[in-house]
Formats: structure tokens, C-alpha cells, sequence
């Protein structure tokens, strides 16, 4: 195929995280390269497997475009150091320039330049510039890269583009390999779809979204024929899709005797350590197999191979198995005392002090039960070998030691959510706990001064703070006010007398939680100046649902006829008044209906406002902020600057309550528009 060229770099296994991210930066990187070397193109496609990372330019311009440039320089009677700084900008000389109309000017000329010019400098600046989260230095290669480099293949219109790539120690070829195992020997590229065909001939597929649904299929059937379902993992399906060239999924079998280990132990066990896949029963429970990714075909339908997966896996839940009846046989109660000789911030005290901050900071006995327990399992000797199971053991451990459901769930819960993706506990005391575990959080570390600041954010306090607000969100706490809980966890730091920065105060703890909440309204759509303008009011309050009701309230008036002029008055009005100076409204100064008319309006806004904020009412606030819009209108038509000064001051001071009265609802100032 011609106006096509092909790059393939080969290499020894890519670690799977990485491989994803760094085929979408090998595409922006050629992208980038070729546009700014001014070489033309359709798209470019680009693929990864465990040992090669591939783009493909398709469409390529055999050659850059020849140009002419008329660029006008300074006058030519301008000093001489302005000439210079346009010759030097130029490359040329003051004898080739041409004098026309007073100034200088120059032709810059751009010959064409062949693509196969192109190309050799533009791979090895990708090469070199390609980041990788860590890399390596190997024997006769100069630069270091994510594993040793074996192989460089250069295909252009389909013949060899033959260039050196000093910084592996290679020379580009049109030949590559396939699988490393079911395949031998080399072959010859000639353009893309003949390659991509040998490699598949060969055992390697190259798109990864293909081995991923190759995956899945096998995996699913196979579960199915047994009676089983497989759980759904996105996440490890992507992994292990980077495991493999030509994957082979295979189901083994797990030994009874640990069927009764709870599931996150089991999931835990074979899918972050072995990377094995679940399946379950029409109940839900963990059934007795597991699915597995071989990168091989076995030569005896997978049975010696599955005999050695099932042995590694025995081994893991071996010692599952034993940590989970050891620490069933000791209460949580019992590991409290240990918690107070464990440092849970060197300024903040241990972890026993924060569980006595937690039962004081919930209000309901079970929620109580919940945060005396919820760090005990911290201590266990499975979570000890399994980290990944805080918080889950302990609510395991609590329901079988006695516990009421409800109390196991809140402590099984009380890290979530832990991001955007992660379920957010919805039962009343795992919210409780939930809420007061972050409080205590975002407060201690602003307490001594450890606040985020630009990208660094080592505490993760703003996911603390988005935990708070998905808590209050989606389980609709329309009642809870918040200031008094960030208040009520700063006494309880100082009641332990852990030292307090002097500048700390709880508005500084709602302040960061209501940033996070404009971020998040801005991602939902809402207009950013009708979040600045509730968020900014005097009267925003700290009952973050109803602070989202009025913003969103809000943006639907604005929307509206009545609110694009009640938006525009506003913005005039403050516009006459002046910055400075105290204004009172005289009833008795009025001389024109609209003013009595635009007063009872203002004084009905005053009146009514307050209740319906109150109540979260914002269909009948909305509704009397549109009742403004014609005794507005009506009032502008006036003369606002009266020539009898008494009669301009009164106009003036009605301007002025307007824009104290609407502020109840919004700082209309920070409208746009």
C-alpha cells in the first residue's frame, strides 16, 4: 500500500499497566512530530501487545509542501539593531532583502524535503522523548527505555526505510517476528494489512481491544458450560490483555476447603496477587473455579499447566485460611489497646486517640459500636498479608464475632468511597461513620497546616472532600448542616491538646469542601458564574444539598426571559450606583407609581425570601425573583438622575435595594454577560 509508513518497536515484555497510556502517547507524539515537521497525513493508528509498540501512518505525504513567504520587516530608516534582530529572525542578508512602500521586506523560501529525509530524526526524537513511568539501561544500548529493545522495523510505501537508532544500538529493517513462543523465524512487511495478518498467522494479535474480547468470549463460555457466571473486572481484563500476544483463557479449579473464606478474601487472593478471574453462582457466591490467561497453548488441553496455577493458589489461600480462623479467635475489642502505640500522623497523635475522636464525632449507638471497631482490623494478621482487605475484615470479623449488620457494614465501609468510581455507602450508620472518618481527616491535616496546593495533594484531601460531598449528594442529606461537624471535629483535636496551626478555622476546611463542589458542578454542566454567585452570597449557608438545589434553581432562571433581565437590570443597576455612601428609601419621595410598585415588590423579596430559603423552597424563590422583572423594567424607564437631588438620591437608594435584596438569593455581581 502506498503513502503508508509502518514503525515497529520490539522489545521484551512491557510491563501490562503501562501499555494503554504509552500507546496513546506514541499516536500524540507522531501526531505532533509530523504536523510540526509540516508532513501531511490521514491518521495515524497506533497498537501495543506485551512486546512491540506499532504506529502506523496512513495517508503520508511523500514530501513537505515547497513554500514562499513575503514577511514585512521594520522601516528602513529604523535604527540598526532592528534590522539586525529581522535579518538574524530571517537567516538572510541586508543585499536580499527588497525595499518596498518604506519598509523592508524578505522572501522566505522553503524548499520541499522528502518524507524518507523526514522520518529517521522524527522516530528517534520519539524514541527518546517517549516517557515511562520507570525504565532501563541494557548492554550496547546508550538509552535507557522500558525493557531492552530487540528489534526496529521501518516499512515506507512498502519498501525498507533503512536508518540508524543509535540510541539502541539498531539498524531499521523491514522484518519482524511473531509470538515468542508458538512461532519461529522472521518475515517480511510490506504494508499494513499484509502485517498485521502474517502476525495473527504467527500467534500475535495486535489490537488490544481484540485480545480483551477474545478474552471475555472464551472466559464467558466457558464459565457458562460449568453453570457459573463470570464477574465482570474491567480493570484486570485490560491487565492481563497486556500479559499476552495470544491469549488463552483456561478455567482451573479451587480446593473446597477454602470455600468458606469470605468472598473479598478469595477475590483478593486470586485477583491482585495471581490475576485470576471470578466466577460466581446464580446466588451470587464464589463458585469453585477460576479463570486464568495463559500465554501459551498447552500441549495437554492445560492440565500440567493448571496443576501448577492450582498449587501457587492453594499455597495463597493456605495461609488466607489460617490468618482468617486466627483472627477470628480474637475479639476487635480486644486489639484496641494496641492502636495506641500506632502513629496515625506524628502531629495528629495515634490511631487509638482518632478512634476516641470518631465515637465522639457520630451520634448514633450503633455508629458508635462502628468507630470504636473500625480500626481494629488494621492490626490483624490478614490484614497484615492482605492491605488491600482494611476496613472489609473488619466488618467481616465484626458479624461473626456478634456484631449487628448494620455495624459491620459501616466499618466494611467507612474508607468509601474512596474515588469517583467507588460505591458510596447508603445505610444510615455507614454514612455516619463515613462522613465522620473524612471530617476527621480534611480536619486534622488543615489543623497543622497541611493543605493541598496546586498538583500535590500527598493526604489525598481533596478525594476526602469529594467522599463528604458524594455522602451528602446521593444519599440527599438535606438536613445536615456541616459547619458544625468540621466545628465539632476541630474541638475534638484540641480537647486531646494536639497543637493547632493559629491561622486554622473551620471556614477554611467548608471553603475547600464548597471548591470541590464548583469543580464537581462544572463537570455536571452548570454554569460556572451562577455557582460563584450562590456560592458567594452572604446567605449561602453550609447545607451543601440545598446550596445544589439554589445553583441549580438558579441556572434554570437565569435561562429564562425574567432572569436574562433581571441578569441585565442588575448588572446596570450596579453600574449607576455609586461605590461609595449610604442610601434609605423614602416612601413618601415617590412621585412615579412604578417606584411604590417596584418598593412593594423589593419588600415582598425581603419578606418572603428568607422562608423559602429556609424551607428549600427554590420554585417560589425563582418565582418571586421574576415577579422583579416588569416593575424593573417599568422603573428604568424613569430618570434615574432626577434634577431634584432629593428625588435622584431615593432612585438611587431603591437601586440599592435591589441589590441588597436580591443578594439574599445570589451575588448577582458575579454573573457574566
Amino acid at each position: 500500500m502506498t503513502n503508508q509508513f509502518i514503525f515497529e518497536i520490539l522489545s521484551e515484555e512491557i510491563p501490562a499497566r503501562m501499555q494503554v497510556k504509552a500507546a496513546g502517547d506514541f499516536k500524540r507524539a507522531f501526531e505532533d512530530k509530523l504536523a510540526a515537521a509540516g508532513l501531511s497525513f490521514s491518521s495515524v493508528e497506533t497498537h501495543i501487545t506485551p512486546r512491540r509498540l506499532v504506529a502506523c501512518i496512513h495517508g503520508i505525504a511523500p514530501s513537505t509542501v515547497a513554500t514562499q513567504e513575503e514577511r514585512r520587516g521594520p522601516k528602513v530608516n529604523a535604527p540598526e539593531a532592528a534590522l539586525a534582530g529581522f535579518l538574524k529572525s530571517t537567516g538572510l542578508t541586508q543585499d536580499q532583502l527588497v525595499e518596498k512602500d518604506g519598509y523592508w521586506y524578505a522572501l522566505i523560501e522553503t524548499t520541499a524535503t522528502a518524507t524518507a529525509d523526514i522520518l529517521p530524526n522524527l522516530c528517534r526524537e520519539i524514541i527518546r522523548e517517549l516517557s515511562w513511568p520507570k525504565s532501563m539501561r541494557w548492554y550496547g544500548a546508550p538509552q535507557s527505555w522500558v525493557r531492552p529493545v530487540r528489534g526496529i522495523m521501518a516499512v515506507l510505501n512498502g519498501q525498507t526505510l533503512s536508518f540508524d537508532v543509535p540510541e539502541f544500538g539498531l539498524t531499521s529493517t523491514n522484518t519482524t517476528s511473531g509470538h515468542r513462543f508458538l512461532s519461529s523465524g522472521t518475515f517480511i512487511v510490506t504494508d499494513f494489512s499484509q502485517y498485521k495478518a502474517e502476525l495473527l498467522v504467527r500467534k500475535v494479535i495486535l489490537n488490544h481491544q481484540e485480545r480483551q474480547d477474545s478474552i471475555l468470549k472464551s472466559l464467558v463460555e466457558q464459565g457458562q458450560a460449568k453453570g457459573f457466571i463470570l464477574e465482570q473486572d474491567d480493570k484486570l481484563l485490560e491487565e492481563v490483555a497486556g500479559l499476552s500476544e495470544f491469549p488463552q483463557p483456561i478455567l482451573g479449579t479451587i480446593d473446597e476447603s477454602f470455600m468458606h473464606l469470605p468472598k473479598g478474601v478469595l477475590a483478593t487472593s486470586m485477583r491482585v496477587h495471581q490475576k485470576y478471574f471470578i466466577f460466581t453462582d446464580k446466588a451470587g457466591l464464589v463458585a469453585s473455579i477460576f479463570g486464568l490467561v495463559a500465554n501459551t497453548i498447552p500441549s495437554d488441553d492445560g492440565v500440567t499447566m493448571l496443576r501448577g496455577y492450582e498449587r501457587v493458589l492453594k499455597a495463597r489461600l493456605s495461609d488466607a485460611k489460617f490468618f482468617y480462623e486466627h483472627d477470628l479467635k480474637v475479639a476487635l475489642r480486644d486489639h484496641l489497646p494496641r492502636l495506641d502505640s500506632i502513629i496515625f500522623h506524628s502531629k495528629l497523635g495515634t490511631l487509638g486517640q482518632r478512634v476516641q475522636r470518631l465515637i465522639k464525632l457520630v451520634e448514633s449507638s450503633h455508629a458508635k459500636r462502628a468507630a470504636e471497631l473500625c480500626k481494629s482490623d488494621l492490626v490483624t494478621a490478614m490484614v497484615g498479608e492482605f492491605p488491600e482487605l482494611q476496613g472489609y475484615m473488619g466488618g467481616v470479623y465484626a458479624v461473626a464475632q456478634g456484631q449487628a449488620l448494620d455495624v459491620g457494614q459501616a466499618i466494611e465501609q467507612h474508607y468509601q468511597p474512596a474515588g469517583p468510581h467507588d460505591v458510596c455507602p447508603s445505610t444510615p450508620v455507614a454514612i455516619e461513620l463515613a462522613l465522620a472518618e473524612k471530617l476527621d481527616t480534611l480536619v486534622g491535616f488543615f489543623a497543622i497546616g497541611e493543605i493541598p496546593t496546586g498538583s500535590k495533594d500527598p493526604y489525598a484531601l481533596r478525594r476526602a472532600a469529594l467522599g463528604i460531598l458524594r455522602l451528602i449528594r446521593e444519599n440527599n442529606l438535606i438536613d445536615l448542616s456541616l459547619l458544625p461537624k468540621i466545628s465539632r471535629a476541630f474541638g475534638l483535636y484540641m480537647d486531646q491538646g494536639i497543637s493547632i496551626a493559629a491561622e486554622f478555622s473551620p471556614q477554611q476546611v467548608f471553603d475547600f469542601i464548597l471548591e470541590r463542589l464548583s469543580h464537581a458542578l462544572r463537570a455536571e454542566g452548570l454554569r460556572h458564574d451562577t455557582i460563584a454567585a450562590v456560592i458567594s452570597s452572604s446567605n449561602c449557608g453550609d447545607n451543601i444539598c440545598a446550596i445544589v438545589e439554589r445553583i441549580s434553581a438558579l441556572n434554570t432562571y437565569l435561562c429564562s426571559d425574567a432572569g436574562v433581565s433581571l441578569r441585565a437590570t442588575f448588572k446596570r443597576a450596579h453600574g449607576i450606583l455609586p461605590k461609595e455612601g449610604t442610601f434609605v428609601v423614602h416612601a413618601n419621595l415617590f412621585n412615579e407609581a412604578v417606584e411604590s410598585k417596584l418598593h412593594h415588590e423589593l419588600m415582598t423579596v425581603s419578606n418572603q425570601c428568607q422562608g423559602y430559603l429556609e424551607r428549600h423552597d427554590y420554585a417560589n424563590l425563582m418565582q418571586v425573583l421574576a415577579n422583579l422583572k416588569d416593575p424593573i423594567d417599568a422603573f428604568f424607564d424613569l430618570k434615574i438622575n432626577d434634577d431634584n437631588p432629593e428625588v435622584r438620591q431615593n432612585r438611587l437608594a431603591l437601586l440599592a435595594m435591589m441589590i441588597e435584596q436580591t443578594s439574599i438569593i445570589a451575588d448577582f455581581s458575579k454573573l457574566e454577560g
